[in-house]
């Protein structure tokens, strides 16, 4: 197998297991790191294409999605651990309570 389809296999395996986990769990925690697995696909992904097509394009790609996710790592604990220290909510489902 061409060292590119398996880059793309995984890359693709990442993303599914991220979105996965995104749907399926209820945990806000748990919904941040899934859609970090989601995002470190798709820089698996920029950086196999770069590596193949001999250009630096991916590479730059891929660091401005690893900004945007340190960022959304940063934010978004934050409002998690203040949801939860100001009303002890811990599951996604519960926040829409937050409109009371």
């Amino acid at each position: 197998m061409d060292i590119m389809k398996a880059y793309i296999i995984l890359s693709i395996a990442l993303f599914l297991i991220g979105f996965l986990g995104v749907i399926v769990r209820k945990n806000l925690i748990t919904i941040l790191v899934s859609t970090e697995l989601m995002l470190n696909g798709i820089n698996l992904a920029l950086v196999a294409a770069d590596k193949v097509l001999g250009r630096v394009d991916g590479q730059i790609f891929a660091f401005f999605v690893l900004t945007v996710a340190a960022a959304e790592v940063a934010v978004g604990l934050g409002l998690v651990i203040s949801i939860f220290r100001l009303k002890g909510y811990e599951a996604s489902h519960e926040i829409s309570q937050l409109r009371d």
